[in-house]
């Protein structure tokens, strides 16, 4: 097959090669880890396996639906997703002192996970067809409409996924043209109500982390546990790390939660600081590559979704990498495609898709 009809065939699939094969990469690598720090068992690697094909199949089929749709449901998801999760807080199943769930029998799901796409989206739809920049008054709706579900996801508690439905939302709005000014008086209104999220919003546990971030020497053997055990882990890898399968602070489960949230330490320590670079490198690239794909958007539409969608992406990778680093507070954030599980996974590869759609339905090329 030739040059161009290969490009044909991926114009045909509404797929970019460059994100897929980014996407692929990072997938792959995680899949070689996970078998390492899940004890060589085979059966969590299908499992993940089988949850990156799920991702990708999503991806693929939202490719090929064109934009005006998911313009034209994004009030209407938007709204099913806040009335879930006020059905949460009414019927919620409660699982280890969270009431995050609902079980519909056949399905039981967290609605919260609708919500990192359902806010973009609708941001985007919001501002789709207002002046840019904004007034203050769409400023004000567009942080009502962020405030809503983050408030009600902080309540479950779960304050990892309300973290990144307001950063979708804070986005959304950097992007659709907010001035400096406005954007300092925001964040020393934010940090004016630190401290009453710290004694109203926030709960025990929650408070407890970060004061674990600050000194987690305070507590070793109890929640600085977590922390100073990943230091270690990828303190121990040093430059090019012990080789895979041969690390010891996952193998000898001294390590936590080494297959999810905790996994880039027991690559970093098989790995090494190349490796972690390598790793973090590909994640840098993908960005790029959604960033590039942002800005050549037909619409304003496509351009506030498709710029907010890839800074989650980013917000779940900076974050993870930063909390096993010991330089962010502990949150329950998985690494991207990497860590072990299925529902951020499906999240995160659905917006993959939505951007992919963006992308190759643009009608004009922007200049």
């Amino acid at each position: 097959m030739n040059r161009n009809k290969f490009d044909w065939l991926l114009r045909l699939l509404h797929l970019d090669l460059l994100l897929v094969l980014g996407l692929a990469a990072v997938s792959g690598l995680g899949l070689v880890v996970l078998y390492s720090a899940g004890g060589q068992n085979w059966n969590l690697v299908a499992g993940q396996a089988m949850r990156l094909g799920l991702g990708f199949a999503i991806m693929f089929v939202l490719s090929q639906i064109p934009p005006s749709y998911f313009r034209f449901w994004s009030a209407w998801l938007y709204l099913a997703g806040t009335l879930l999760l006020l059905a949460v807080m009414v019927v919620g199943d409660i699982s280890k002192g969270a009431q995050r769930w609902l079980d519909l029998g056949v399905l039981r799901f967290q609605p919260s996970e609708i919500m990192k796409l359902a806010v973009p989206m609708m941001m985007a739809w919001f501002f789709a067809d207002k002046p840019l920049p904004p007034r203050l008054l769409h400023l004000l709706a567009g942080a009502l409409i962020t405030v809503i579900p983050f408030i009600l996801i902080a309540e479950q508690p779960d304050l990892g996924t309300a973290l990144v439905v307001g950063w979708a939302g804070a986005v959304a709005l950097f992007l659709a043209g907010l001035s400096w000014i406005i954007l300092f008086g925001l964040v020393a209104l934010v940090v004016g109500v630190v401290p009453l999220f710290w004694t109203f919003v926030m709960h025990d546990y929650q408070r407890q982390r970060v004061l674990t971030f600050l000194n987690p020497e305070s507590d070793p053997l109890g929640t600085g546990y977590h922390i100073i055990q990943s230091k270690i882990a990828i303190g121990s890898g040093g430059i090019y790390g012990k080789g895979w399968l041969n690390g010891t602070q996952s193998h000898l489960d001294f390590l936590p939660e080494g297959t999810t949230d905790f996994i880039f330490a027991a690559f970093s320590e098989e790995f090494g600081l190349v490796g972690g670079c390598i790793l973090l490198s590909l994640y840098f690239l993908i960005i790029a590559r959604c960033l590039y794909m942002a800005t050549r958007a037909g619409d304003t539409y496509g351009r506030l979704l498709s710029g907010s969608l890839t800074l989650i992406f980013f917000m779940y990778a900076f974050v993870n990498s930063g909390m096993v680093c010991g330089l962010l507070p502990v949150v329950g954030l998985p690494l991207p495609l990497f860590s072990y599980g299925g529902t951020s996974l499906v999240t995160i590869m659905a917006g993959f898709g939505i951007l992919m759609s963006i992308y190759s339905h643009r009608r004009t090329p922007v200049r």
